[in-house]
């Protein structure tokens, strides 16, 4: 008997080519939901240039405009592209999933009220962090906030991504609940040690170098200026560092890199599309570094440990909930001093460090396809609950 179409509608203000966490958390749930239940569209505003023929899900694309100061994100307002509206309206879906509240976000939303379906939203990122950066008034990023707030109350459940988002979700006044739904991964598999090995030599990276990594935004969100404080105050000790991504702080990082006279260092290798070229950087290194106190649930840990590479995190980060100190990452302290001694030890004691990536690689790391059969799951079980219609 030929399976049903799904009809479920991914909602998010990004999608490949721009990528972050959130876009590779869509377009895995978008691959994933397409193999196991098909009847999956994507609607996302377009970035000019971008080919969306190439996925075997629908990605429906409305006008959009840059985001200011956050290149190369955009954004748009789908009521505002009449052919769109007119082509996502005559979709039938059986539930909707926004992955932001905004653009992509208020769209998703009008969409299940006037289709009457079950409408789910994940709350991703930390909003304030964002605009508190752009909005220098409290009371202006205060009223934003409050109408995250509001667009999150209107869902029919809202999902995590870690258990410690729950407080920052609180934290910004939402009330109901909420439900935790784990990232994946898509590097999770069984690597021979050749991988590692082939990994050092295709970066030429001489077998007793030690690599760190970070992955990322360069955005001084993401506290990256105590990554390069830190390294400044080891520059005897032998190591290597890659910066891999781009923001709008790299060019200054690069120049701080330059002034702390750790250029034979660190290699800023810019932004990265390739899954294959970036598991390489994961492979080749040592640790992989990470002190953000932005982030909420960040994939690039996983990633990292999906390749037997164990973050260094500062202890009481929201994202730093999932490591155990010491058994498969690092905990450290705010400052230059507890960074800086953390990663002296670790240089120094690198079997300590492979021992935590092993580790980090069985406890912290889990297949999107394993999610996503959660995923749909929970889909069914709302569906049961708030409509008659045939499950996914």
């Amino acid at each position: 008997m030929k399976k049903e179409s799904a009809n479920i509608g991914l909602f998010n203000d990004c999608f490949p080519p721009v990528m972050d966490g959130v876009s590779v958390c869509v377009q895995n749930y978008a691959y994933w939901m397409q193999k196991k239940v098909g009847g999956v569209k994507v609607v996302t505003p377009n970035v000019p240039g971008a080919d969306y023929s190439q996925y075997e899900y629908k990605v429906d694309d409305y006008m959009s405009v840059p985001v200011p100061f956050r290149k190369p994100y955009v954004t748009g307002i789908a009521q505002l592209d009449p052919s769109f509206l007119a082509d996502v309206m005559k979709t039938r879906f059986k539930i909707i999933h926004a992955h932001c509240p905004f653009g992509a976000g208020f769209a998703a939303h009008r969409v299940s009220q006037f289709q009457n379906i079950p409408f789910v939203a994940t709350f991703h990122s930390k909003y304030r962090d964002d605009f508190s950066r752009v909005v220098k008034s409290k009371a202006i990023v205060d009223t934003i906030i409050k109408e995250i707030i509001a667009f999150y109350s209107k869902a029919d459940e809202v999902w995590v991504p870690q258990e410690s988002v729950r407080e920052v979700i609180r934290e910004y006044g939402f009330k109901g609940n909420v439900e935790v739904v784990d990232n994946g991964c898509d590097l999770v598999r069984d690597y021979p040690e050749k991988y590692f090995v082939d990994a050092r030599r295709k970066l030429d990276i001489a077998p007793e170098e030690f690599v760190m990594l970070f992955v990322g935004q360069h955005i001084w969100e993401k506290n990256v200026r105590l990554i390069i404080d830190a390294l400044a105050e080891i520059q005897t000790v032998p190591f290597r560092m890659y910066f891999i991504g781009n923001g709008y702080a790299a060019s200054e990082m690069r120049h701080l890199v330059s002034e702390k006279g750790l250029d034979g260092k660190v290699t800023f290798a810019g932004s990265i599309n390739s899954r294959e070229d970036l598991a390489n950087y994961y492979a080749a290194s040592d640790l992989f570094l990470f002190p953000s106190l932005y982030d909420n649930a960040p994939l690039v840990v996983r990633e990292a440990a999906a390749l037997h590479t164990p973050a260094v995190m500062v202890d009481g980060a929201t994202a730093s909930t999932i490591i155990d100190d010491g058994n498969n990452g690092f905990l450290v302290e705010n400052d230059i001093d507890s960074f800086s001694q953390k990663l002296k030890e670790l240089i120094a004691d690198p079997v300590r460090v492979r021992r935590a990536g092993v580790q980090a690689s069985q406890t912290i790391v889990r297949s999107w396809e394993d999610v996503v059969d959660e995923v749909i799951d929970r889909y069914n079980a709302l569906i049961r609950r708030k409509c008659e219609i045939h499950r996914i």
